[in-house]
């Protein structure tokens, strides 16, 4: 039997994934106290049903029964009973807007700052979160890509990544990205925005592209970009970190930072990252 224990920071999207777990065949309990995993552990084993997949949701709701969480897991593998952990996460700056779009308090904070109840809840994770089997950063997903995230994990049985890669174009002139933990500025290639047959492309349009990736600096640029980042990926995975986001940078956001971006993309998608792309700027 397969059991998991899906958990998370309020907020992060454990509901949804308890959604898609039921959508793959999983049977699901949410909000089930940590002091009773193992006698639904023992129950689920010992059912003579067809249930072979199980799903349990476990997180703050539980009140004080949360503190009881590890020395039920201490005692699911005493019995023999395996298990493997899900662990959502999301930045601490989605989760205060996707409370403030709910207009709910944080459940750690009822009557003060959601901030507060935030760095409560990621300090109690913090242990949860380092034994986990899969982390999934949700802060960049939708509920679409959160749902096939799942499913290659749990469905085609693929290996999980544990760091999201959201690769970024944008332009200079409309703010720097501040969430970003690398910006590349690619400012001193040709800028297409003076060809007045390229002008009113972008760089998701054939022409622009070529012209982009046809100059010599462009071949060296990227060819050391993708170096650099073959390098640091492995050690922000071994440094814990679940999100990285990559900057790209020209002008306006259109033609050239879209052309590299694209291409950075497409190389580290085919490396087998979980990836995603995003033009800030590009209406």
């Amino acid at each position: 039997m397969e059991f998991l224990i899906i958990t998370g920071l309020s907020g992060s999207g454990k509901s949804q994934a308890m959604k898609a777990m039921e959508d793959i065949g999983y049977y699901c309990m949410d909000n089930l106290p940590p002091q009773l995993l193992p006698k639904f552990a023992e129950l689920c084993y010992q059912s003579k049903s067809n249930i072979q997949k199980v799903a349990v949701v476990v997180d703050i709701r539980g009140g004080i029964f949360f503190d009881d969480l590890f020395e039920s897991l201490n005692t699911l593998k005493i019995q023999g009973f395996k298990y493997r952990i899900l662990f959502l996460d999301t930045a601490d700056s989605e989760l205060v807007k996707r409370y403030k779009e709910l207009r709910r308090p944080h459940p750690l904070s009822p009557t003060g700052r959601i901030i507060d109840g935030i760095s409560k809840e990621r300090e109690l994770f913090r242990e949860v979160k380092r034994r986990a089997d899969y982390i999934i950063d949700t802060t960049n997903l939708t509920i679409g890509m959160l749902k096939r995230e799942i499913e290659t994990i749990f469905l085609e049985g693929k290996e999980s990544k544990k760091l999201t890669i959201l690769v970024v174009s944008f332009g200079f002139k409309h703010g720097i990205l501040l969430d970003a933990d690398l910006v590349f500025d690619v400012r001193f290639l040709p800028n297409p925005y003076y060809i007045p047959e390229l002008k009113n492309f972008t760089g998701n349009d054939d022409n622009v592209r070529d012209y982009v990736l046809k100059w010599e600096q462009t071949k060296i640029f990227i060819e050391k970009l993708k170096d650099m980042l073959d390098f640091l990926i492995p050690y922000y995975i071994k440094e814990g970190k679940t999100q990285l986001v990559i900057g790209i940078g020209c002008t306006g956001g259109v033609h050239r930072s879209v052309s590299i971006a694209n291409v950075i993309y497409k190389e580290l998608k085919e490396k087998g990252n979980r990836i995603i792309l995003r033009h800030r700027d590009l209406k």
